[in-house]
């Protein structure tokens, strides 16, 4: 009996955590992609986001690889000599 409740304290413990990096992560990304038109530093933002969700989300870190691959091939292009 206590095994079965320490599983299931666990497997919530999981789930809570799993949903409030998702809230966090995409409270984060929306609110850098607001910043595409409104004030603020949408560039370090939006990644910042991603990189919150990219800890439960296989997408967001292959978007994130993306995003990353994406700076620096635009840095290599600006300080290319």
């Amino acid at each position: 009996m206590r095994r079965f409740i320490n599983n299931t304290v666990n497997g919530a413990l999981r789930h809570t955590k799993r949903v409030i990096i998702s809230v966090v992560g995409f409270t984060v990304l929306f609110i850098g992609i607001a910043m595409i038109v409104l004030p603020g530093p949408a560039i370090v933002v939006i990644p910042l986001g991603l990189a919150i969700l990219a800890g439960e989300f296989v997408w967001a870190e292959r978007l994130l690889k993306k995003v990353k691959s994406g700076v620096k091939s635009a840095k290599d292009s600006i300080y290319k000599k």
